[in-house]
């Protein structure tokens, strides 16, 4: 099956404070979504990369390549009103009977075993995505008071979150709803069990100036994208 990364990053730079757009923003003299498709790439060579931007970005991105000399291939696609019709755009790009990872354009640091977890198990049962335990403590608030949760039961989500594109394509057909926060959202609407494998604790959303401190840190320590798992386990539903 053809490996398929679809690359969203219709983010703003308003969290950060500055006026580029947070995917834009350089690690190590190289802009963050650079580093992203790198990672892709640098996993498996023969991905075809998909990457969604707002229609008023895509000249911004082809310049920043060229003046960066990016050439990894990749295909673009247009921004919709929501993140779920971004996706929406990316999927068009891509073929049947292939895996199809969504995966957030400024999270560049999701290891290799990461991907290949979520990749192997998406292939044998349909779809897989990254979790973390919840490692600190968690409570739910409501109007009146908030109450602590059992957080042995609480995952942290990450992408790539990686589907069959049978499946993915068609849950897309459904109706928007608020109740579609990610991917694996979509698809258990449309019916079907998601599968949880681990992610790795790098693997950040780059979404405020703290997390661009940390990915610098990140690559002066010499971050190699990997945490060394020999097997390639599924969590437990």
């Amino acid at each position: 099956m053809t490996n398929y990364a679809v690359i969203v990053a219709g983010g703003s730079g308003t969290r950060m404070g500055s006026e580029i757009p947070k995917q834009f923003l350089k690690i190590n003299d190289l802009p963050v979504l650079m580093h992203t498709i790198t990672t892709f790439h640098t996993f498996d060579a023969g991905m075809k990369i998909i990457l969604v931007l707002p229609d008023s970005q895509i000249d911004y991105w082809e310049k920043l390549c060229r003046e960066h000399q990016f050439k990894i291939p990749h295909q673009i696609a247009k921004g919709g009103a929501t993140r779920f019709d971004s996706v929406k755009s990316g999927l068009a790009l891509t073929e049947e009977h292939s895996l199809i990872g969504i995966h957030d354009g400024v999270r560049p640091f999701v290891s290799p075993d990461t991907l290949k977890r979520c990749y192997h198990h998406a292939k044998a049962l349909g779809n897989a995505i990254p979790v973390l335990d919840a490692f600190e403590s968690v409570r739910q608030v409501d109007d009146e008071c908030s109450k602590a949760l059992d957080r042995s039961s609480i995952k942290l989500v990450q992408t790539p979150q990686v589907f069959h594109s049978d499946i993915l394509v068609e849950a897309y057909k459904q109706e928007y709803t608020s109740l579609f926060t990610d991917d694996a959202s979509v698809v258990e609407a449309f019916g079907k069990t998601i599968h949880l494998v681990a992610g790795n604790r790098e693997n950040i959303k780059i979404t405020t100036p703290f997390d661009l401190v940390l990915a610098e840190a990140f690559i002066k320590a010499g971050f190699e994208k990997s945490d060394e798992e020999e097997d390639i386990p599924l969590i437990k539903q």
